[in-house]
Parts: structure tokens; C-alpha cells; sequence
């Protein structure tokens, strides 16, 4: 009896990060969603073929029993044209990922099914059904994973020559912070869940890597718990990058730690230079006035820092771009990515904006951190899309990066040369960032895999999807399900 093919498919999306920009390999893989999604798939049952449309072609006449789509909404669109063909050609389609797990009635127009939030409980539900031949609606576990006992992710899926960054651990999951901009906390909620560091260190001796980027939303998100995954790291000659937020970035033994454990380089979300702009959107653990001294004292450790920043925040005029860009660079920040801040559906700043009448387009493609789709408060479009532009001309100009250059303190000179060239190419090519045109609303409202915490947000996402909290847990204890149809092009 043949074994059963499972094509894993990752849409392409234009972004800096994703493109081969240099020896045909991208920056960064942006499949470790599918790899986890892989390692839940039992090996002895069914094959599994992966695709990353960003480095490869798809192949539509691949012979398979299933297809499964990851999608986040820039790339969405994209994931809907690879599931109507799939299913043109009769093979049945399963989507996952952020936005399918807030729109989910959307995707079902174009897949047979959908995977809300994680996989790993309702996998054996949905292989079993499309055994059976019935797979259709919407799987959704009515309780969040312990992280204990998760299989290792499929690393032998992984084309690695094709990625700087490759690698991606998970060691927890959810995130403290609840900032109204980010899905983190209606996905995977506010509470930390950590994997048992055994087995985090298990991943770590068999990945194949030894170099790795921590995949947590806030590593340094508890004072305690990343200090033991980082004493369990030291005398492995591993080198690696995490996520994490400013606070617990300032405590020396922290860094001091990180440091002997191999850590090169931390990638923090600042947001934003306006500490009013911080509090707006409920990013207090952040203080601007700290920030240059955060740098330099990360610096004194040797590990480079890679700031975040997004600008389009109702508190910036057209003064915030030039402003930050020159703080970065006299703080002497090794790398920065500069977003433009985006509504994305089923977030807090979705609900508000949708309230205001403030979106003007609802063309997913054009979620991607760089094209203005609402208007902003204290500027036009235009010049938060020059602003933008600018800002990214300003920190990655031959000047800004000869004078931040690395020439001594200890932080790693290739890496950091990478992450400038990688930046510098992609900030000056045609990213076809422009002020997205209006389109009509969609007639599907999204809807959160998890509520927030607190009240009167509660209240707003509750009133915006035309729901009760009791029907709302009522819809969520019986996942709606129905019977797998035919194959047909959506429209």
C-alpha cells in the first residue's frame, strides 16, 4: 500500500526578508510553520513534499492526497489562486496560518478546510477524516497545546542552501505585552507556555544547524525561564538570535549569560521613539530615553542589536521619520527594519480603525508593512510611503553604515555585514510600496481565535463581530463542520 503524499505549500510573498537577494538565498525561511505542521504528520503513513514558492516553483501536477496552505495576509491572495487550482484539479485543500485562523469563513470559499490556530491537537482529527473521505470545515482545538511532547520539526524538508537564517526553535509560545497592532495575543494568548528544556535541547543537538534563531515571540518574556534554556545552551558551540522585548534586555545578568551561551544578536521591538506613541498602543514595557543605553549595553556584551521600528502611529507627523532613522544611527544600532504600521484583521488596531472608517483598502496583498492601506491621522499617505522610504535611505546609506560598522567590541563582523547588505539591497529596490487604492469591504468580518483579556477590548471585538461571549465560546467549543464538496473555482 502506497504511502499517502501531504504537499506543504508557502505562498510567495514580496518582502525583504523572503526574497533570494544574493547567492539565491533569502535571508531569512519563512517555513517553520510547516515544519512543525510536517513533524505532526505521521511518518509511517504518509510522504510529505514541501514547497517554498519563494525559492521554487510549485508543482501543480504533483500526484497527491492533500494539499495544506500556510498563509499570513500579505501573502493570502496568493494562497487562494495555488488553493483553487489545487482544487480545480480535484485534490483537497487544507489552509492554516494567521490569517485563515482569523478569517476562516473567507478561506473556506477557496479550500476545503481550515486549520484554526495550532495544529498539533486536531491533526489526527483531520488526517482521520480525510481517510474517510469527509474533510471539511474548520478544526479548531478547544484547548491550547502544554508544548510538552511536540515532535522535532521536519529540518530534512529544509533546502539550506537556499536560506541565510534556517533554522527556527520554538521554546514557548505567547507573549506578556498584548500591543494592539500584533495578532501574538489573540492567537496565542497572553500566557506563556514553555516547552520542557530537555527536549528544546534535543532540537538543538539534532537540527543539523549550529547556528539558530530562537522562535519565541518574547524570548526574555519571564526573568527566569530563559536563563535556564541559555545555561543548557553553553558549551554546545551553538550561535544564536532571539526575539525579545526591552525590558529584561537591560538586566546584565541576562546578557551576561546570553552571551556565554553563544547569542550574537537580539532583534527588539522598539516601535517607536515617542513614549506617548508606546502607551497608544499598549507597549509600556518600552522607554525611549532608555533606548540608546540599552544599545550600548548590549553592545558592551558583544552581541548586535537589530531594532524594529513602525512608523504610521496617530502620534507621527512627518518629522518621525528622520528623526528616528538619526537616533538609530547615533545610538549606533547594528540593523533596523522600519514598518508601516498596519491594520491587520482581527487586531485590536483592526477593530479600532474599521470603527473610525479609517481603512480604505481591504486588497490583502497589500498588508505587507510597507504599502499604506488606511489613512493616516497627522499626515497624508503619500508622505507616510516617501517618509518610509526615506528613513530606510538614511540608515542604510554608505555613510550610516560605514560609521556603525563593527571595528571593535567584539560582535560578529560577518553577520552583521549580512544583515546590512541584505537590508541595503532590499531597502533600494522597487518594493512597490505605494498608497493601495480603495476596494469595497469584505462581507466577512474576522473573528479571533482567542478573546482579550481585557475588558473593554473584549467588549469592542465582541460588538465589531456581532457576537456574546457566550456564543462566541459556544462557536468555538463545536468547531462548524461540513461535508467535504466538489472541487470548484472560487470566485
Amino acid at each position: 500500500m502506497r504511502h499517502r503524499v501531504i504537499h506543504l505549500v508557502n505562498p510567495k510573498t514580496d518582502s525583504l526578508t523572503t526574497r533570494p537577494l544574493y547567492l539565491n538565498r533569502a535571508l531569512y525561511s519563512p517555513i517553520a510553520g510547516l515544519l512543525a505542521v510536517a513533524a505532526a504528520i505521521p511518518r509511517d503513513r504518509y510522504e510529505v513534499v514541501l514547497t517554498d514558492e519563494n525559492i521554487e516553483t510549485i508543482d501543480f501536477d504533483l500526484e497527491c492526497d492533500l494539499i495544506g496552505i500556510s498563509a499570513m495576509t500579505a501573502y493570502v491572495n496568493r494562497g487562494y489562486e495555488i488553493a483553487d487550482e489545487f482544487r480545480r484539479r480535484g485534490v483537497p485543500v487544507i489552509m492554516g496560518g494567521v490569517h485563515p485562523s482569523f478569517m476562516s469563513q473567507e478561506s473556506l470559499r477557496h479550500c476545503d478546510a481550515v486549520c484554526i490556530g495550532e495544529v498539533e491537537l486536531v491533526i489526527p482529527k483531520i488526517l482521520d477524516d480525510l481517510e474517510q473521505g469527509c474533510l471539511g470545515g474548520t478544526y479548531r482545538s478547544d484547548k491550547l497545546h502544554s508544548m510538552a511532547g511536540i515532535p522535532m520539526p521536519r529540518y530534512d524538508l529544509v533546502k539550506r542552501n537556499r536560506y541565510v537564517n534556517k533554522t527556527f526553535v520554538q521554546t514557548s509560545r505567547g507573549c506578556h505585552q498584548g500591543c494592539t497592532f500584533c495578532a501574538e495575543p489573540l492567537m496565542n494568548g497572553l500566557k506563556f507556555r514553555y516547552r520542557p528544556v530537555d527536549e528544546v535541547m534535543d532540537e538543538v543537538d539534532n537540527c543539523g544547524s549550529r547556528m539558530i534563531s530562537i522562535n519565541d515571540a518574547d524570548f526574555f518574556g519571564t526573568p527566569e525561564r530563559p536563563k535556564e534554556v541559555m545555561r543548557a545552551l553553553k558549551g554546545r558551540n551553538i550561535r544564536w538570535q532571539a526575539g525579545v522585548t526591552s525590558k529584561l534586555a537591560q538586566d546584565d545578568a541576562m546578557l551576561e549569560l546570553a552571551a556565554a551561551s553563544g547569542c550574537t544578536m537580539l532583534s527588539i521591538g522598539f516601535e517607536s521613539i515617542s513614549r506617548d506613541t508606546l502607551k497608544s498602543v499598549h507597549k509600556h514595557v518600552n522607554r525611549p530615553e532608555q533606548f540608546a543605553e540599552l544599545v550600548e549595553k548590549v553592545h558592551s556584551y558583544g552581541i548586535a542589536v537589530f531594532g524594529l521600528f513602525m512608523f504610521g502611529f496617530d502620534g507621527d507627523d512627518t518629522s518621525t521619520f528622520q528623526e528616528t532613522a538619526r537616533f538609530n544611527i547615533d545610538a549606533n544600532y547594528d540593523a533596523v527594519a522600519y514598518s508601516v504600521l498596519t491594520p491587520y484583521p482581527g487586531t485590536l488596531t483592526w477593530y479600532e480603525m474599521k470603527k473610525a472608517n479609517r481603512i480604505v483598502s481591504f486588497d490583502w496583498e497589500k498588508y505587507d508593512q510597507s504599502n499604506v492601506v488606511y489613512r493616516p491621522k497627522r499626515m497624508t499617505g503619500e508622505e507616510l510611503r516617501l517618509g518610509h522610504n526615506g528613513a530606510y535611505n538614511t540608515f542604510y546609506s554608505v555613510p550610516s553604515i560605514a560609521r556603525r560598522f563593527p571595528y571593535r567590541g567584539g560582535r560578529n563582523v560577518l553577520e552583521w555585514s549580512i544583515y546590512n547588505v541584505f537590508m541595503r539591497k532590499g531597502s533600494t529596490l522597487d518594493r512597490k510600496q505605494l498608497i493601495a487604492p480603495p476596494t469595497p469591504e469584505p462581507d466577512l468580518a474576522p473573528v479571533p481565535p482567542l478573546l482579550p483579556v481585557k475588558r473593554e477590548w473584549r467588549d469592542a471585538v465582541l460588538e465589531a463581530i456581532g457576537a456574546t461571549e457566550d456564543s462566541y465560546s459556544s462557536a468555538h467549543r463545536s468547531a462548524p463542520r461540513r461535508e467535504a464538496s466538489a472541487p470548484q473555482q472560487s470566485p
